[in-house]
């Protein structure tokens, strides 16, 4: 059965108080809902806007935005869960920094279901900025969800880039990829756009991306963001030509929808133009034979 997506194109904000926040993610899903869309996609570090509410000394250092950040998670994940449940609808809120031990922080996407079930799949490859300047630790597992869509999976941005991880994914199930993004430029959101639609072809199944749009001149971290949230697919007979079957306008604040058939993705893999998913192995075989000539 065909099931309907939203994908956003989240526009940070500098918020008076919680209850702006509260109002301006309601209204969001809400404008999601209204248009039959059962599973939502918001955008990496989308939750940073919360930094807002602080002082100014807190939401312009890396370091301390983190700390305080912690105080609003319960709400947070309330307001989701929340969402999700009155809504009825399948909800991956983005990303939220996440205080785990002592001095480590991890990148984690939360998956909101309609029963009130709570799971998340951290962050596993690192940028420079997260390695190098904010200290953002990577995950450590790797996970498949079982939804009442299906199996689903989420790449956080940098990690759709490796195709090893969204293989695992597949293989244990999966035939829709999440992949909430972040990216500071336009190079950075083409290399997650190619990650996602490499991940498309390989594995003859959905990829999704939302991406965060918008400037935040207050904010070190998400200062500058620029993409667009796209649905990308086989490409593969019953598809579209080009792997897209939506994409939204460049830098817009606008949710993009897209009708899903995720059946269809077992379809293609066993009687497609081409085999990707099921011939996968068999470039281990080939690749184990290279031999260089003088």
């Amino acid at each position: 059965m065909p099931v309907k997506i939203a994908t956003a194109q989240y526009n940070i904000s500098f918020l008076e108080n919680w209850a702006a926040y509260e109002q301006k993610v309601t209204q969001w899903v809400q404008d999601a809902v209204v248009q039959n869309a059962k599973i939502l996609l918001f955008p990496e570090y989308f939750s940073m806007e919360l930094a807002s509410l602080f002082e100014q000394d807190i939401y312009s250092s890396l370091s301390k935005q983190l700390e305080a950040l912690q105080s609003l998670h319960a709400d947070f994940i309330e307001l989701f869960k929340n969402l999700a449940i009155t809504n009825q609808c399948l909800i991956q809120a983005g990303t939220f920094p996440v205080f785990v031990e002592t001095g480590i922080y991890v990148n984690r996407a939360y998956l909101f279901n309609l029963d009130g079930q709570i799971d998340y799949q951290d962050k596993l490859m690192m940028t420079r900025f997260e390695n190098e300047q904010w200290l953002i630790t990577a995950g450590k597992e790797l996970k498949c969800f079982l939804t009442e869509y299906g199996k689903i999976a989420i790449n956080i941005c940098y990690d759709s880039e490796f195709p090893l991880l969204a293989r695992k994914q597949v293989e244990a199930g999966c035939t829709l990829i999440l992949v909430p993004s972040c990216t500071d430029t336009v190079a950075g959101y083409h290399r997650v756009k190619i990650g996602c639609q490499a991940r498309a072809l390989e594995n003859q199944c959905y990829v999704v991306q939302s991406s965060l749009v918008g400037t935040a001149p207050w904010s070190e971290a998400v200062d500058v963001n620029v993409g667009a949230a796209a649905i990308y697919t086989p490409v593969d007979k019953g598809f579209p030509d080009n792997g897209i079957l939506a994409i939204g306008d460049f830098n817009a604040v606008q949710w993009v929808y897209a009708e899903l058939n995720l059946a269809a993705c077992a379809t293609v893999r066993e009687n497609g133009q081409v085999f990707n998913y099921r011939d996968w192995p068999l470039q281990i075989n080939a690749s184990s034979q290279v031999m260089t000539q003088s």
